[in-house]
């Protein structure tokens, strides 16, 4: 592989594929997010919702399916294709959508929100987003796709108000279950069919890895950490919409307070990403940043009849929410074992699923029989718990993942490129898969050797080539 090759700018079909699969994924989890800052007022108005241990569970029970099916619809993509898995996920969706968009109960609105999270596509759109794409780009693609979900976390809260005073929360069901319908019509008509279809290690969840990953303590530390976060997250939505509107701001004009806090909160944390990757300090800026949530969420606490006082609790809690959710997934992928970068992300994703229900339901129960209060202090202790492990954590080494291609080799000959690559200034780590015709290496950010890759790389390829022409 040449260097000129490495350096090639994404093809015309890349880049539909990463667009279109961006979109999909983008719909589906703005259909999630976007009853998030109106459930609550919703939930007043549906016999049984005056429960708050239900509304809790209604609120974060699409995570619970989610986390347990996410993982099994990756592997069941590998066996019937990538499309029918997210065919049927997207279904799923849109049926559990309806459900809860004619829901006449909370239970009914319960069993909406489990359908929906049962159409649990993540794995499968990651994995056909490395079927269609080469290992040089595969990065940008994940990255594309990874930051549509912040863009449609940030949309979806600051128009969620206003589509609530327009059509209601039965109304927004009912728009994201023909989103998920038009969804698929993307999958169809926009999204090309890969040529071959594929298991890839650096995307998909392996059986051989798990035990690796979840017995690494380094990597459990991060997995409690996204559970933390989003537990805290979703509980939180059970309180701050109602404190907003006892402070005197309609529930309608919620959106003023959203929209210029998660932009600034974003705008203001980019200094701090950067430092923290050219200075390699992520462990201190990853430190800081649990610290800052912890604060946040204690000023939320503190400032409940106070509309500024919330504003700026929140502006708080969100600089460090979003770089938290910037580095958290920077920090599994130096972490994981090289070649089992897939099976980590695969249950660091599950885990946050699972945050995401236990934080809404133990909220809901913790407001039903105790008070706000409660609710905070349950967020506060899984923050405390979780500032404690990152402080004590080894700080992640400088390095960054690379892929490239190799070509066609044996077991025997892809276990001695991997010394020879491992033996290169620079590399910390690395595994050359023949069956995925993939070299996975960890490098140093700097003083990488990536001439002498692309030399060892380029001999083997002319030494296969000899062998064929012979």
């Amino acid at each position: 592989m040449s260097a000129s090759h490495s350096s090639e700018k994404m093809t015309r079909t890349e880049k539909r594929a990463t667009v279109g699969l961006a979109g999909v994924y983008g719909l589906r989890m703005f259909g999630l997010f976007i009853i998030l800052p109106v459930f609550a007022f919703y939930a007043e108005h549906v016999p049984g919702g005056n429960n708050y241990t239900l509304v809790g569970i209604a609120l974060g029970a699409y995570g619970l399916t989610q986390a347990i099916l996410q993982i099994p619809m990756g592997w069941l993509s590998d066996r019937i294709g990538r499309k029918p898995v997210i065919y049927a996920g997207l279904t799923l969706f849109a049926l559990g959508s309806f459900i809860a968009a004619f829901a006449t109960d909370i239970y009914w609105v319960i069993f909406g929100r489990i359908i929906q999270g049962a159409g649990a596509i993540s794995a499968a759109v990651m994995a056909l987003a490395a079927d269609l794409t080469r290992e040089e780009h595969r990065t940008k693609a994940m990255a594309t796709i990874g930051m549509t979900i912040g863009v449609v976390f940030a949309l979806s809260l600051a128009v969620a108000p206003a589509l609530n005073q327009w059509i209601g929360v039965p109304g927004i069901f009912a728009m994201t279950g023909i989103l998920a319908l038009t969804a698929m019509l993307v999958v169809k008509k926009f999204i090309p069919d890969p040529r071959i279809s594929r298991f890839h290690s650096d995307t998909e969840t392996s059986t051989t890895s798990l035990r690796s990953v979840l017995t690494n303590t380094q990597l459990l530390r991060l997995d409690y950490g996204i559970f933390a976060l989003h537990a805290t997250l979703m509980a939180l939505w059970l309180v701050v919409p109602l404190n907003l509107r006892e402070a005197g701001i309609a529930i309608d004009q919620h959106w003023k307070i959203y929209l210029p806090v998660l932009f600034f909160s974003m705008l203001l944390i980019i200094p701090a990403i950067i430092f923290g990757e050219k200075k390699a300090k992520l462990k201190q800026v990853f430190v800081a940043a649990i610290a800052l949530l912890l604060c946040g969420q204690i000023a939320l606490a503190m400032t409940a009849g106070s509309i500024w006082g919330i504003a700026f609790a929140l502006l708080i809690f969100f600089m460090a929410f979003n770089l938290l959710e910037a580095s958290l997934p920077s920090l599994i992928s130096k972490i994981a074992p090289v070649g089992a970068k897939g099976t980590a992300i695969g249950v660091y994703s599950s885990t946050q699923f699972l945050g995401a229900f236990a934080g809404a339901a133990m909220g809901g129960y913790l407001m039903e029989h105790y008070d706000s209060y409660a609710l905070f202090m349950f967020c506060g202790s899984l923050l405390l718990a979780w500032l404690i492990m990152a402080y004590t954590m080894k700080a992640p080494a400088a390095v960054r993942s690379k892929m490239y291609h190799v070509p066609d080799m044996d077991i025997e000959k892809s276990k001695h490129l991997s010394q020879q690559l491992a033996g290169l200034s620079g590399v910390h780590e690395a595994l050359v898969l023949a069956d995925e015709k993939v070299a996975f290496l960890k490098v140093d950010m700097k003083g990488f050797d990536e001439a002498g890759v692309t030399k060892l790389l380029e001999e083997e390829k002319e030494e296969k080539t000899d062998g064929i022409s012979q």
